[in-house]
């Protein structure tokens, strides 16, 4: 789907601030980043401040979204906040009915250690498998933590399936950790040395 103020497709950062929009709320720079940070980190990733007002400038120059200044208390900055335009909605709709999906890349520190074993001590290689097996398990208690939140509410029931989706998955990587460092200990042996 092109940007028709400048005829160059979207990035995937614009599409997901507009995703984020397009939830009905008039949302602040700040606003969009906390709702980041609770659901798209989970299967994405969460952008930067600077990513997410670089992005709702482009959409605002492409007619995808507005904003107006709404005053504060006395002694704190007013602030701007966004709202999706009804060319927005139409655009993020035609982009997720229409766009392909791309495959999903697997981008996995851990695992690329575990490739590399063969330079690390396997009290290494254990340890950076605890490592994912802890992180794993953070992010599934963070992901059931905001279902539960996005739960309270009606209106959301596919954000709540996408938190649903990861904790699945980091059940799975916690999971795939544990079985993994099975596999260690299976490889090294009684004695704890390479093979």
């Amino acid at each position: 789907m092109a940007d028709e103020t400048n005829r160059r497709p979207l990035p995937a950062t614009s599409w997901a601030v507009l995703g984020l929009l397009s939830f009905g709320e008039e949302l602040s720079g700040y606003d969009l980043k906390k709702w980041s940070d609770r659901s798209l980190r989970f299967f994405y990733w969460s952008p930067s401040f600077s990513q997410i007002y670089s992005e709702l400038k482009r959409l605002e120059q492409a007619g995808y979204a507005s904003s107006r200044t709404v005053a504060q208390e006395t002694g704190t900055r007013d602030k701007r906040v966004y709202r999706i335009t009804g060319a927005g909605m139409a655009a993020v709709r035609a982009w997720a009915r229409e766009t392909p999906a791309d495959p999903p890349v697997l981008k996995h520190g851990p695992m690329l250690r575990l490739w590399l074993g063969h330079l690390l001590e396997p009290e290494q290689m254990r340890e950076l498998l605890l490592q994912q097996q802890e992180f794993a398990e953070t992010m599934r208690l963070r992901a059931v933590a905001d279902e539960a939140d996005v739960e309270d509410g009606a209106e959301w029931p596919y954000p709540a399936l996408t938190l649903k989706w990861a904790e699945r998955y980091y059940t799975s990587e916690r999971d795939l950790a544990a079985a993994m460092l099975d596999d260690i200990e299976a490889l090294t042996g009684a004695s704890g040395e390479q093979p």
